[in-house]
């Protein structure tokens, strides 16, 4: 239907209305979140709330870095993060390669609908098999235990995407390779992923947000504060009388950050992966 000028005119500001409200929906947490994070703690514990900060201090900031371990736990949600990532990744590219490329086959066809039906049991209903099983091996209070649970969990949703960019990808393509002698493994690595980096990143941005994010395997198979990562390591904030919500808000703050600037410079690969659908390159 065909529009007036007039009425394209409301058209747009209704529209632009709407997306702004909803950004001011979903961005009013963390804006609060910073705020709270720069409040003395009197000004955090009063009565009337508000966005507006008298005298802002650093000194939430400067608690959370300089004495407690919050470093620590940085670093080791990053390792955690990192390495969940790049296992997902390595086995994710291989096995959506698989499901793509070679569809027509029974035991692939039984494989996929087996990684589509782990998705449908909740983490929680595997904690205590999981936390047994870490028992036996000795790896509680380590790393590989989370990298372990976190990667079970990461492949095979990363699979189903990487099998999504893969498919758009023309078969085509891998033949006239074929003919000039390249092989499987070159075909990969030389043709597809090349021309799947968006596809990539966005897979990967989507393993080390939800291995960075997770809770409740981080709290239960680690009690070691050497080892802790950073969601359970922020809830120690919050005491059994009381809680210094300054530090919570400021480790809040730093925890999220390096999640934003990931999305504000890789958007770009972000947006092209989950809209890819023809041939690149």
């Amino acid at each position: 239907m065909l529009l007036s000028k007039k009425g394209r005119f409301w058209s747009k500001i209704i529209t632009y209305s709407i997306l702004i409200l909803f950004s001011i929906y979903c961005l009013f947490p963390f804006l609060w979140m910073v705020v709270t994070s720069l409040k003395p703690t009197d000004q955090i514990r009063t009565s009337t709330p508000t966005f507006m900060i008298e005298n802002p201090t650093l000194s939430h900031f400067e608690n959370v870095l300089f004495n407690t371990k919050f470093v620590t736990f940085f670093v080791n949600s990053l390792i955690v993060a990192l390495t969940t990532t790049i296992l997902s990744m390595l086995v994710s590219i291989f096995a959506g390669y698989s499901l793509s490329r070679f569809h027509n086959f029974r035991g692939v066809k039984v494989v996929s609908m087996a990684m589509l039906l782990s998705q449908m049991i909740p983490g929680v209903l595997l904690l205590i098999p999981l936390y047994i099983l870490m028992q036996k091996l000795s790896l509680l209070n380590t790393y590989p235990s989370l990298i372990l649970a976190y990667t079970t969990f990461m492949v095979p949703l990363c699979t189903f995407m990487m099998k999504g960019f893969f498919d758009s990808i023309p078969y085509e393509i891998e033949e006239a390779a074929e003919m000039d002698g390249c092989s499987r493994i070159g075909i990969i690595f030389r043709i597809i992923l090349p021309v799947s980096i968006p596809s990539l990143v966005a897979t990967a941005l989507f393993a080390f947000v939800n291995a960075w994010n997770e809770f409740m395997f981080g709290y239960v198979f680690i009690n070691d504060e050497g080892h802790r990562t950073l969601t359970p390591g922020i809830t120690l904030f919050k005491g059994l009388y009381s809680t210094d919500w300054g530090s919570i808000m400021s480790a809040s703050v730093l925890a999220v950050l390096p999640i934003v600037l990931m999305f504000v410079y890789l958007q770009k690969y972000l947006i092209e992966g989950m809209t890819s659908g023809s041939v690149k390159g």
